[in-house]
């Protein structure tokens, strides 16, 4: 029997090979099912079957058109899993997971990014980098449908993200919680690389052009920009996103 189709609220379909084997790795009570496409057998597909059955996981063997089918027209390699999706967190849940995170606390939280391209390839960076969240606002923002997953490449299973009535509110509440904000814009007098990230911190970026709002750059506790050598006056969102992120981890690993 072939894998079958449509929007379903309990599962989520991870594709690629090295996506289906992060999650094989990370996460594999999570994995529902998991499709592999013939006549392809390489020595990364038969790794990735070896790995399924090692943890006790059947793996079905389908057409590659079968694997389309289900998610879509994309680089899927011939491989697809069905994994039990992470449930989104309340602003309660973010502050209890605070409680239990391992090392210093790093946050990603977007103001306002709406393109969920953006949102996919932010949660792929967080991922990368050790974020521990993602945190948005629950109006004016993308939410992680199937685009942002896609996009995600499996990353959307691993990096918890936080949906939130009250962005200004929740930013108070992590300064309650000893976590530093430091928000990212074009005028900001410190650099990026001079601030100290080196700290419990969550990193604001704004949406593209916009910025952040108002009242979320006033709960920012310091601000940075990021210099730029050419002529274009600003990044990509996700783009911004690797930067900071990946200065603070270089920062944290001394």
């Amino acid at each position: 029997m072939g894998p079958r189709g449509g929007a379903d609220p309990k599962r989520h379909y991870v594709f690629g090979l090295h996506a289906v084997a992060a999650v094989l790795e990370r996460a594999p009570e999570r994995v529902l099912e998991l499709w592999c496409a013939q006549p392809r057998d390489d020595q990364r597909m038969r790794a990735l079957r070896a790995q399924a059955e090692g943890l006790g996981l059947r793996v079905q063997a389908v057409a590659a058109e079968a694997c389309t089918k289900l998610v879509g027209d994309v680089v899927h390699q011939g491989a697809v899993a069905a994994v039990r999706p992470l449930a989104p967190w309340s602003e309660a849940e973010l502050f209890a997971g605070l409680e239990s995170l391992p090392g210093t606390p790093l946050l990603l939280v977007l103001d306002g990014v709406t393109d969920p391209h953006n949102l996919g390839a932010c949660l792929r960076t967080a991922d990368a980098a050790g974020a521990h969240a993602l945190v948005i606002p629950r109006d004016r923002s993308a939410s992680v449908d199937a685009v942002a997953r896609k996009v995600a490449a499996g990353a959307a299973e691993f990096v918890p993200v936080a949906s939130v009535t009250n962005l200004a509110r929740t930013l108070d509440g992590l300064k309650e919680r000893h976590i530093w904000v430091a928000g990212t814009a074009g005028d900001a007098a410190e650099s990026l690389y001079a601030a100290d990230l080196n700290r419990p911190l969550a990193l604001v970026l704004g949406a593209e052009g916009e910025g952040m709002r108002r009242l979320t750059r006033e709960r920012c506790d310091f601000l940075v920009h990021i210099p730029m050598a050419g002529r274009v006056p600003s990044l990509n969102v996700s783009v911004a996103a690797g930067v900071c992120l990946f200065e603070a981890r270089r920062q944290r690993s001394g």
